[in-house]
């Protein structure tokens, strides 16, 4: 299909694409871009997407050719698209992969099929470090001990290279996933999951074992770590968001595969345990001694990076890697000898290192959109709203005259919020209802308001977290309020209602966290309702329409209510 006034895209010289939201082809065109350009603005009527050298390269790892993505555009443009955007996708597509990592006669070799490319990189200034000698006109001699180093260079200088020097095995560990599980359900890998594991896997070969799968909360990002652990048959060390996902884990791993306690070790702020499967966190791995901040090498300086070396991991893998702290960034660089495999929700972090996952962990290599996984019944159905709500006389003068970075917090914690949330309560008395906030001030007064409601924050204990959530999902408590540290690797199937009061500013990442808490799915397609509670015409707004992008992103439309619409308003009760 050409180029056709009446298609939903407008594609533009500065490699910004147009798509038009109430066209009839706005879905199939958006499920096009989303595989290879980033969503920057999503207002209502035209959302505005722009194609990177990065999510080109994510694009090319992933399987798809310049000219699939470019006649993707073509076929749903209304005007024919710019010269310089054609010739610049074939250019950045054709850079991912044109140098490649080869092991050969005991060395690790920068090598290409163009002279030239080679010529320029042997003097280029960010590469000279690593390079150990020039062995002929297409292949550079590296340094094996920089081998992560070498490749976010290389993404840095624009030619991300196919990395194909090959894994060491790492110690056997001999185990299978159930067909039954200990709770006596029958267990298999779902097919998306299966795809998922065997793209990773590759059959094996070098081109496989590093990579990121991108899949929504509730789809089984753990079953998919499983059944790569699985094609692997090794020692295995799992980074995690916190304690809690720890023990999530265990517990996963001894429901659905052969693996015995003795084999599962926890390695926490309350054990260090060491075993064929060991799970820790980022907060521990990035723990280090005051006294030492600072004036030691990293080893030393964090003292539990030693765990990297405790035994001989075959693969690592991190969970919500969208979180991986720069600590534990540079001793990935150090390991790229190992498998890796990244699992999350969304790749977009909120500090911009998303060129480092992309290097260190490797590119994304599996994605699904979220609308495709709950038309079958994979993932829940989900309503998303947002209500606006006014602020007082006297709050709207204190919001005036405050500086700008306490305008927030002042929208945020508006109390006119919380009539909203009384009458959300009201609406879903018999639901699972988790409230959802930043400002652990504005989270006691809720608490209070509601009769002691529990809450979890980050100086919850463990043990107290895991008996609420234990609770929660016995139906002994229909209400939880969570601060952001149950923004991960949670596990509450029956939450089907989610109200955020606050949130991490515009963090897209937070809300595909925080959507995916009640995105398990329910019994007889019970639809999930996401409301996020806004103060209007104020930065909370403004934040809130950021978040929102991710909900664009993955086809989810959101209403928009006014506090006096809010009491006529009747939640859905099926997506039928």
């Amino acid at each position: 299909m050409a180029y056709n006034p009446q298609n939903p895209l407008i594609v533009q010289g500065d490699k910004t694409v147009l798509l038009e939201v109430d066209n009839p082809l706005y879905e199939q065109a958006r499920d096009v871009l989303s595989r290879f350009a980033e969503l920057e603005k999503s207002p209502e009527y035209v959302h505005t997407y722009r194609v990177t050298p990065l999510s080109l390269w994510n694009a090319a790892a992933a399987g798809m050719s310049a000219e699939a993505i470019i006649q993707g555009l073509s076929d749903h443009s209304k005007y024919p698209l710019p010269d310089n955007v054609r010739v610049d996708i074939l250019d950045f597509i054709s850079r991912y992969g044109r140098v490649k990592l080869i092991r050969e006669d005991g060395q690790l070799l920068l090598v290409s099929d163009d002279v030239p490319l080679i010529a320029e990189l042997v003097r280029h200034k960010r590469l000279i470090p690593y390079i150990l000698a020039q062995r002929d006109p297409r292949a550079l001699v590296v340094n094996p001990a920089r081998r992560g180093h070498i490749k976010q260079a290389l993404t840095l200088i624009g030619y991300p290279a196919a990395d194909l020097a090959g894994y060491v095995t790492g110690s056997l560990l001999q185990f299978s996933l159930r067909r039954m599980t200990k709770g006596s359900k029958t267990f298999s890998l779902r097919h998306y999951q299966q795809e998922a594991v065997d793209i990773f896997y590759a059959g094996g070969a070098a081109h496989g074992g590093s990579g990121v799968v991108v899949l929504p909360c509730g789809a089984g990002k753990t079953m998919v770590g499983m059944g790569v652990m699985e094609k692997l048959q090794c020692n295995t060390l799992i980074l995690s968001p916190h304690t809690v996902a720890v023990r999530q884990w265990i517990a996963e791993l001894l429901d659905k595969t052969s693996l015995t306690e003795e084999m599962i070790g926890e390695y926490s702020g309350l054990r260090k345990e060491v075993r064929p499967v060991t799970i820790t966190t980022y907060q521990i791995m990035t723990y280090r001694p005051r006294r030492k901040r600072g004036s030691l090498p990293p080893e030393q300086e964090f003292p539990h990076f030693a765990l990297f070396d405790k035994r001989d991991w075959g693969l690592i893998i991190y969970d919500e890697v969208h979180l991986l702290p720069a600590p534990v960034f540079r001793v990935t660089a150090e390991i790229q000898a190992r498998r890796r495999l990244g699992l999350t929700a969304t790749l977009v972090r909120e500090d911009g290192r998303e060129s480092d996952v992309f290097s260190l962990i490797g590119p994304k290599k599996y994605d699904v959109p979220w609308k495709d996984l709950e038309k079958h019944g994979w993932i829940a159905a989900a309503d998303c709203c947002e209500i606006r709500v006014s602020m007082s006389d006297e709050d709207r003068l204190a919001y005036a005259v405050a500086e700008r970075r306490s305008k927030y917090r002042i929208a945020a914690e508006n109390p006119r919020k919380l009539v909203i949330l009384d009458q959300l309560l009201a609406k879903h008395r018999e639901d699972n209802v988790l409230i959802m906030g930043m400002y652990l001030d504005q989270l006691r007064v809720i608490a209070e308001r509601y009769d002691g409601t529990p809450i979890i924050t980050g100086k919850t204990s463990i043990r107290e977290r895991e008996k609420l959530f234990d609770q929660f999902r016995r139906g002994e408590l229909k209400t939880l309020i969570v601060s952001k540290v149950a923004n991960f690797a949670l596990d509450l199937p029956d939450a089907n209602v989610a109200v955020q009061v606050s949130g991490t500013f515009g963090s897209r990442q937070e809300e595909a966290q925080r959507l995916g808490r009640i995105l398990r799915p329910k019994e007889e397609g019970q639809l999930a309702h996401f409301y996020t509670v806004v103060s209007r015409d104020t930065r909370d707004q403004e934040f809130a329409a950021n978040r929102q992008l991710f909900l664009t992103e993955q086809g989810y439309r959101y209403f928009i209510l006014y506090e006096d619409e809010v009491e006529g308003y009747e939640p859905g009760v099926s997506c039928a």
